[in-house]
């Protein structure tokens, strides 16, 4: 069986599986995350299975990104909420748990919910040169 062919999301898609349905159309479906990790947690998911950022194409991430921004807007309007998570992971060791490109919009509603993401800043680590040479090596790996 395909990847495709396995995956929840794409069972979600076809119908196969319920969801809590916030938006769709020919290329993308918006739901809410079982999860829920604050009130309204939303996952934004392209309907061409890709399994991550790395297997993305242009034309379906331009087609994904140009819904997040008017999702995030009905969740602010419906929540009320004093900030908003994007997040997106890829791959099992970042986070990733369906292997379905998708999209967190995770509202944030102050000290009283329960999500937790923090980064440790290891700026000191590097110096400017340092960062100077990585940024020259990713920029002549860059697919123009």
């Amino acid at each position: 069986m395909s990847e495709a062919n396995d995956c929840i999301f794409c069972k979600i898609i076809k119908g196969e599986i319920p969801c809590a349905k916030v938006y769709e159309d020919d290329d993308v479906l918006a739901f809410l995350d079982l999860g829920q990790v604050t009130k309204g947690h939303t996952l934004v998911i392209p309907k061409n299975h890709k399994k991550d950022i790395f297997e993305l194409d242009a034309e379906t991430a331009a087609k994904l990104y140009k819904r997040v921004p008017m999702i995030a807007s009905a969740l602010k309007k419906t929540f009320h909420p004093v900030g908003l998570n994007v997040l997106n992971n890829n791959g099992e060791p970042a986070g990733q748990s369906v292997l379905h490109y998708h999209i967190h919009l995770i509202p944030r509603y102050g000290s009283e919910d329960t999500f937790h993401f923090t980064f440790t800043s290891h700026m000191d680590d590097y110096s400017n040169d340092d960062r100077t040479a990585m940024a020259a090596s990713i920029a002549e790996n860059l697919e123009k």
